[in-house]
């Protein structure tokens, strides 16, 4: 029995790491052996790298002095295992095959738990498999509500060989702590390959990845050679690591295949700390062992006191003495054997003594599986069974096989089955075929073999050939052959592949090959041909199928009729069959048709027969005959032929009743209906005065009445009729008498009571809200008395008014009064007076009721019109009486018009006699009520009495005058003084509105002589005269006289230029709009405006100012239709100037509403645009 192998250098280890990092310990070894993998597959132990492994001769004497580590965690269980036990079904330990799934269930109750526990579950010492779930492990918990029971699982998925060996599962709530360890065997277990270098195939392909940590054997294939290739010596990584620099780490890491050289470095670390002193052993345990699978391995501890007690543990659990584990006693030495090591055994081990422990590892080597009996070259027929045999050094043992290269993966659909019995392996091919020709090879961790397989045909012979057939239409083909071989073959028909259906059946059973057709058809005649797979060889035979001849009617009606419109071309074209194909004859009345270029003729085609009338009339109508011949019998049908046209029209419709935008019109069925029954009708109508006809529905009016709507009221109308048949449309009826719909206006509005005798009542309304197109012809008042129904018409004739006095009336009595608009199409619907009406007279006293503005005295100009209206109100009429100053008027001079409600007072052109204090007097029987108006007719005062200039010194004129005679009627509100050159006597003001009589003109010019004049003013302007001084005042000047330079005139004439344009402008409907350019000339140039290039003359809707060369045109409330091109001219002695710009007139509030928002016009006019094409009735 081999030693174990020490697998660690000397080293002192530093104490296990916390449970919550369980990872670094394991991570930390350079021993690729027991490294957690990386890869996707949860819960996997990556395969031992041979090659970094140190044989037993080369290991260094270091590692048997070291001092073994002592872990926190068994300390940790050591001291929890007296907690509470949490578990209450514990995961037991299992078997599993290669690629099948396992679970392991643990169960914890709840029923003292406030909370969830912790559940952890381990592989080893401290791979925690909570972070390696994914594709190939997986966790799950539940929780049963009613038996109050965590139950947790862990599935493993499509096990792996490296799947076996130790797990722990945990559980934590507070401060309880429950465990269990359980084992997992993985039969069929894969060694590594010798001479093949297993570091480069066994290297992590990256994090994460499916085949991280896997050996990549179509790798090793590609590398695979015939000679053996010579051993390298093995190289000591650690040896290395420990004498290098640390720049040379990542270099050695690269040349020697090294993954995780970061955990390496870790463990190298701990190897160079000092070894502690232990009180209990004498001796520890080496920090590793390995031993390969089946072998024995010995643990070996010796004792300070070999009285102590010693107990060994294996990953937490103690291990009790059995066949496996077998424990000896030397003095101080206590060893522990492990007999038959298996992948399970590969674990954490460590033995207490007293307070103390010492702990190490075991690793578990697979040996490789060498093939023991080569792969034999083989030769067989196609067909054939074929098996390839060879033997390896394992029972069981996991070899792969290969076609050229390829591996062969056996399945369901696979023609390859793979047969294993204890060292023998054995590849079976069922049926070969000369595509089984390759070498095939078989690979384990060991070792690999190859051999050639060639497969060939076997001679075939023909037993029984096909033979030619005839078969009736209908029924069944047979075709068959027998050959010497059970092999394949392909049928085909006229050199093309025969393909199976539900009527074609391929039939191939042992040596006999059939094709069977089920109901022969014509298309089944021709050549067919059997060819044997791999073989150049055909067996031919030919299929003759005859049928007696038919008609087929199956696109014709029940009754075998054909419809044709007249005129129309008929081709009716009938499906025959035959075979030989039959001759066809066509008859009408015991009369053949003949083929050739009549109107009606036949034509005969191979697979049909047509009979052809050119231009189809009445007469055509009837039966034909059709009659098919050949060698196999006849057939004989007969088709109706009818032949159709349009309808006739109608005749006009009549209009029968009319409203404001309907009528309804009726008409009669046309008198032949051509042959199909009618369908229904369309319906047409277009205005008087028009030529367009609208098509009023689009769906068939089944019925002979129609109700034509949407018409414009008060528009001539006109309406046809069209008859639909099956064939098609008639032409169109005469159309109706000319009608136009008419509508009765709307119930007068505002009936309300005007005034009431004792014998009359005088009613009032408004006129209807909508008047339609017929007009308004006038009114109907009627009224009947309190407790009848009889209503009376209080007028003969049609009230053109709305008013009107119902007279002749009892006194003390009660009516009810309506009243009716009259227009062309009828009355309307009455307006009724809410409640009725006393006819009995009431006295109301009489009330003036003064305007506001006359309260105030009321001025008016001399010329101007007087019209003043004064309300008043009294029941029976009231007396009115007119006083001017006390004095009864003149009617001659003043006119006084009275009514029943109102008087006015109308003068013509006042004058300042009309002014003073009017008196109005309202009497109503015993009731009295008086008002009074002032009136103030104003003039243009008269000039001052005398102007004076009282004193002249400097450049100043002191100058008094006296107010006018004539004040106009009204106050003087001030003067206005100008002045004169002698010379020149040109006026200039110096001062206006001037409220003294006394003033100081300064500033004039020294040696010049003036004279002065003063206007008066009051409201109604300047006086038209002013009063002059009668002597002129001199500004005598000092010093010598001053002579005047003499300067030639200047030229001012110039062409008209303007010098501000017009700009096109936005203007708002029913909003005044100016346009407004500036132009200078000399001498003043006349100016014209234009629309259009049409002059503005005389148009009250336009107002043309200018002033100081700014010309304005105005526009008063402008519509749509204003919109348009304005232009500008000026016209001088020197020349003519125009400008122009553009106008566009906006309509509605909701153009105003947007700008004054400051939106710019051109988005409101496109938005107006996209309103309006929205919604075009509306606008």
């Amino acid at each position: 029995m081999p030693e174990p192998t020490k697998k660690e250098e000397n080293e002192v280890p530093a104490p296990a790491p916390p449970p919550e990092e369980p990872s670094k310990e394991k991570d930390a070894g350079t021993t690729p052996a027991k490294e957690p993998s990386k890869e996707k597959e949860a819960g996997t132990t990556p395969a031992k790298d041979e090659e970094e492994v140190s044989p037993p001769s080369a290991l260094p004497p270091e590692w048997s002095l070291g001092e073994s580590p002592v872990g926190e965690e068994q300390d940790k269980q050591n001291a929890n295992s007296q907690l509470s036990i949490l578990f209450v079904e514990k995961p037991q330990g299992g078997t599993v095959k290669v690629g099948e799934n396992i679970t392991f269930i643990a169960k914890v109750k709840a029923e003292d738990l406030l909370r969830k526990p912790t559940v952890k579950w381990f592989k080893g010492k401290w791979m925690d498999l909570a972070s390696k779930a994914g594709k190939h492990l997986q966790l799950k918990e539940t929780f049963e509500r009613h038996s109050r029971v965590y139950t947790f699982e862990m599935q493993i998925i499509k096990a792996k060989e490296n799947y076996a060996g130790n797990y722990r599962c945990e559980v934590t709530y507070k401060d309880k702590f429950d465990s269990c360890s359980f084992d997992l065997e993985v039969h069929e277990s894969t060694g590594t390959t010798p001479n093949i270098d297993i570091r480069s195939a066994f290297k992590r392909s990256g994090e994460g990845q499916d085949d991280a940590g896997e050996l990549d054997f179509s790798g090793l294939l590609k590398r695979r050679e015939v000679k053996q290739q010579e051993e390298e010596p093995e190289v000591d990584v650690w040896e290395l690591l420990k004498n290098a620099k640390p720049s040379e780490y990542e270099k050695i890491a690269f040349q020697y295949g090294i993954t995780d050289l970061r955990g390496m470095l870790k463990r190298l670390k701990r190897m160079r700390r000092v070894e502690k002193k232990s009180a209990a052993f004498a001796k520890i345990l080496d920090p590793a062992y390995q031993v390969d699978k089946g072998g024995r391995v010995r643990f070996m501890v010796e004792l300070a006191d070999p009285k102590l007690e010693v107990k060994w543990y294996k990953n937490g659990q103690e291990i009790r003495p059995s066949t496996k584990y077998i424990f000896e006693h030397k003095g101080c030495q206590r060893i522990l054997f492990i007999n038959n090591c298996q992948m399970t055994d590969d674990s954490e081990y460590y033995v207490t003594a007293g307070d103390e422990k010492c702990s190490t590892e075991l690793f578990v080597r697979e040996p490789p599986i060498m093939v023991t009996k080569q792969l034999e070259d083989t030769t067989a027929y196609c067909g054939e069974r074929v098996e390839l045999e060879c033997e390896v050094s394992e029972d069981d043992a996991n070899v792969k096989w290969f076609k050229n290269g390829e591996e062969i993966i056996p399945g369901p659909k696979s023609r390859y089955r793979i047969r294993v019995e204890g060292k023998k392996h054995f590849l079976i091919i069922e049926g070969a075929t000369k595509a089984d020709s390759a070498e095939y090879s078989v690979m384990t961790t060991g070792g690999q073999s190859s051999a050639k397989l060639t497969v060939d045909l076997k001679p075939l012979k023909i037993l029984t050939p096909l033979t030619d057939q005839t078969v009736n239409l209908g029924k069944e083909i047979c075709l068959k052959c027998e050959i010497s071989e059970n092999i394949t073959g392909k049928w085909t028909k006229n050199g093309l592949p025969v393909q199976e259906s539900d009527r074609l059946k391929v039939v191939h059973k042992g040596r006999i090959h059939k094709l069977v057709i089920a109901n022969a058809l014509i298309e089944d005649e021709g050549d067919y041909v059997f060819a044997p797979d791999a073989y150049n060889v055909t067996l031919p035979a030919k299929v003759r199928v005859i049928d007696p001849p038919k008609i087929i009617l199956d696109g014709l009606d029940a009754d075998n009729t054909v419809t044709v419109i007249a005129g129309n071309k008929l081709r009716l074209e009938i499906p025959i069959s035959g075979e030989p194909p039959p001759k066809a004859i066509w008859s009408r009345a015991d009369k053949a048709i003949m083929e050739g270029s009549g109107r009606i003729r036949a034509e005969s085609y191979p697979d049909s027969s047509t009979l052809v009338i050119d231009v189809a009339e009445r007469d055509d109508s009837g039966v034909y005959h059709i009659n098919l011949k050949n060698e196999a019998g006849e057939a004989h049908a007969s088709i109706k032929i009818k032949v159709v046209d349009l309808p006739d029209p109608p005749v006009a419709p009549t209009v029968t009743e009319v409203g404001d935008d309907w009528c309804i019109m009726k008409w009669e069925p046309p008198a032949y209906d051509g042959g199909s029954p009618i369908l229904g009708y369309f319906i047409e109508r277009k205005k008087k005065q028009s030529s367009r006809w609208m098509r009023l529905n689009f769906d068939l009016c089944k019925e002979t009445t129609f109700e034509p709507k949407k018409m414009i009221e008060g528009v001539a109308y006109e309406v046809r009729i069209f008859a639909v048949n099956a064939i098609g449309i008639s032409k169109p009826s005469m159309p109706s008498r000319p009608f136009v719909p008419l509508a009765v206006t709307s119930p007068p509005t505002l009936l309300a009571v005007d005034s009431v005798t004792d014998t009359t009542v005088t009613m009032k309304w408004r006129p209807p809200d909508q008047i339609g197109a017929a007009g308004l012809d006038g009114y109907v008042l009627e009224y009947c008395f309190e407790g009848s129904d009889n209503w009376l018409p209080a007028n003969k004739d049609l009230i053109d008014k709305t008013k009107f006095t119902i007279t002749d009336l009892p006194t003390d009595s009660k009516i009810f009064v309506r009243v009716k608009a009259i227009n062309a199409a009828g009355a309307s619907e009455p307006k009724y007076y809410s409640q009725p009406i006393l006819v009995k007279e009431i006295i109301e006293p009489p009330k003036i009721r003064i305007p506001r503005h006359l309260k105030q005295t009321y001025i008016r100009r001399v010329g101007e019109a007087v019209n003043l209206v004064i309300p008043f109100q009294g029941k029976p009429r009231p007396e009115l009486t007119w006083k001017k100053d006390g004095v009864e008027i003149d009617k001659n001079q003043i006119n006084i018009r009275n009514s029943e409600t109102d008087t006015i007072i109308f003068i013509r052109k006042a004058e300042r006699s009309h002014s003073g204090k009017y008196d109005l007097q309202v009497k109503v029987d015993k009731f009295v009520e008086t008002a009074s108006i002032d009136i103030q007719i104003v003039d243009r005062p008269g000039p001052p009495q005398s102007v004076k200039i009282e004193d002249v010194w400097g450049e100043n004129v002191a100058l008094t005058w006296t107010p006018p005679k004539d004040d106009g009627n009204a106050a003087i509100t001030g003067y206005t003084i100008q002045k004169a050159d002698k010379k020149s006597m040109e006026w200039f003001t110096v001062i206006e509105h001037y409220h003294r009589t006394n003033a100081t003109i300064t500033e004039l010019v020294i040696g010049n002589e003036y004279y002065f004049r003063v206007f008066s003013e009051n409201m109604c302007g300047l006086s038209e005269d002013a009063t002059m001084t009668k002597e002129s005042a001199v500004i005598a000047k000092d010093g010598k006289i001053y002579k005047n330079p003499v300067y030639e005139d200047f030229d001012f004439s110039e062409a008209p230029m303007f010098t501000q344009p017009l700009v096109n402008t936005y203007a708002i409907a029913g909003y005044n709009a100016t346009l407004n350019c500036s132009v200078r000339g000399n001498p003043k140039p006349k100016i014209t405006w234009m629309k259009n290039k049409v002059a503005i003359v005389d148009d009250p809707r336009y107002r043309m100012f200018s002033n100081q060369g700014v010309c304005t045109l105005e526009i008063r409330k402008p519509s749509p239709y204003d919109g348009g091109t304005y232009c500008c001219k000026a016209v001088n002695d020197l020349g003519t100037v125009e400008i122009e710009c553009k106008l566009e007139v906006k309509g509605g509030l909701s153009f105003c509403r947007l700008l004054l928002q400051g939106v710019p016009p051109n988005i409101i006019d496109s938005y107006l645009r996209d309103v309006h094409s929205s919604n075009p009735e509306e606008y």
